[in-house]
């Protein structure tokens, strides 16, 4: 069974993440690009129900597929994953809106990625702000965030839906999705 172990760091301005990144000697690995992601589910909520997540990123032309289990707990956000590359995400939203899977939620934001030991360390700029997040090996998620100054304390462990639903309700706005062109 394949584990995402994951954390999220908030910062001030993605030229900050960026340049506390890069002060780590990391690899970049992946440059700065639009995601475009979709979580799906049935009209019965079956898969919100046990805390799972079937997700499609739509990115640069391509998609990915994704399932997502139930966190575990813990100080890092631990939970199954499961991912293949599509050719078409597009499509793939509409072969599965034909079996009865609708998208609930979309969520956009720019990622740009880099590799350090065993994790990959994105800065995602979304509507919300600027995060980094640190996924893989516990050890070097520890390291790595400790080597931006950041204990375990101030982690994140919630989804960007979670974050999301947490701000709306903090400043009190309408709208269902996390993209751009809404006013957050």
């Amino acid at each position: 069974m394949a584990l995402e172990r994951e954390i999220k760091l908030r910062f001030d301005t993605a030229d900050e993440a960026r340049a506390r990144v890069l002060e780590l000697g990391v690899t970049p690995f992946k440059g700065r690009r639009l995601q475009e992601d979709c979580l799906l589910d049935d009209e019965r909520q079956s898969l919100r129900k046990r805390e799972c997540v079937l997700r499609v990123r739509n990115e640069g032309g391509k998609g990915l597929l994704t399932f997502k289990g139930a966190g575990q707990p813990g100080p890092m956000k631990l939970r199954e994953e499961h991912e293949t590359v599509v050719a078409d995400g597009e499509t793939l939203l509409t072969i599965l809106a034909e079996v009865g899977l609708r998208v609930w939620f979309r969520y956009e934001k720019y990622r740009e990625e880099f590799h350090f030991a065993d994790v990959i360390i994105a800065v995602d700029e979304t509507p919300l702000g600027t995060f980094i997040e640190i996924e893989g090996g516990e050890s070097h998620i520890h390291q790595v965030a400790r080597e931006l100054g950041r204990a375990p304390s101030d982690y994140i462990t919630d989804s960007y839906h979670a974050l999301f639903l947490k701000h709306r309700e903090a400043i009190g706005i309408e709208g269902n999705d996390m993209v751009f062109a809404a006013q957050l």
